[in-house]
């Protein structure tokens, strides 16, 4: 599995839980964190992907991975820099919140992945991250900034649940 976003939305965090719910689940691991470049890039474009991948099963795990069978993305550059890596037939995870037309040009795409038939070799599980990120913390009264902080927790239990 891979959780890919922006630098600063919450990646490395977000894999380091999933790797502990995993370790204590009782499965055997291998990581690898992908840090972008220590100068943060302008959000939403190539340059500033964070990802981290994890290698989990039940037998011994000797490698983090070539090719995930899970792949989250949480906008459309990190779909665009990660989805070569996903096995055909994998499962790639999407917020359909962040895939507007101004973070579609900064992912240099010319038309939106999820209505260009690009992603047939792929199973696809789109919908909107966000959204449901706000209303899952409505009752906490977080402003839409600090609410939308969440979405990398929120992915998290999508992905622990499943």
């Amino acid at each position: 599995m891979r959780f890919a976003g922006d630098s600063g939305d919450g990646m490395q965090l977000t894999g380091g839980q999933f790797t502990l719910s995993t370790a204590l689940a009782g499965n055997d691991l291998a990581t690898f964190p992908d840090f972008p470049a220590e100068i943060r890039a302008p959000q939403g474009t190539l340059f500033g992907v964070s990802a981290f991948q994890i290698n989990f099963g039940s037998s011994e795990i000797t490698t983090a991975g070539d090719a995930p069978d899970v792949l989250v993305a949480m906008n459309p550059a990190a779909l665009k820099t990660n989805i070569h890596a996903l096995k055909p037939g994998g499962l790639v995870i999407i917020d359909t919140g962040e895939f507007g037309r101004r973070n579609l040009e900064k992912a240099n795409y010319a038309a939106s992945p999820l209505e260009d038939g690009s992603l047939a070799r792929w199973a696809v599980l789109a919908f909107d991250i966000s959204a449901l990120t706000l209303e899952a913390v409505k009752p906490f009264g977080l402003g839409n900034k600090e609410a939308l902080r969440c979405k990398n927790m929120w992915t998290l239990g999508l992905a622990l649940w499943m």
